[in-house]
């Protein structure tokens, strides 16, 4: 399994409250839906551990993906294709990073 972790802040002028009640509402849910999509969670970031400064992203995603190929498949649907769309308008240039779980 890999997990997918996006970091971003949110545009310019955009309303908190706004982008929090879709990702609540539309984000959230249909993304858990997906059939190649294990598990998927939204932080917002509270801050710096051991600092008074701004952390550099403002939430972060971890999407666990079970199977690539089919998530490839899912994020192709038009669902995902309108998803996609409305979260590029609430986020600022968001990273996505594709990770594998190290184990000890």
């Amino acid at each position: 399994m890999q997990t997918l972790i996006v970091l971003f802040r949110l545009k310019p002028g955009v309303d908190v409250q706004a982008y929090e009640e879709w990702a609540k509402s539309t984000d959230l849910p249909i993304v858990r839906e997906l059939p190649s999509v294990a598990g998927f969670d939204l932080y917002k970031v509270s801050g710096l551990l051991g600092s008074d400064g701004n952390a550099p992203y403002e939430y972060v995603e971890k999407i666990e993906v079970s199977d690539m190929h089919q998530f490839g498949d899912d994020v192709g649907t038009e669902t995902m294709r309108r998803v996609a769309s409305e979260f590029q308008g609430f986020a600022d240039n968001p990273v996505f990073m594709l990770t594998d779980r190290m184990e000890a």
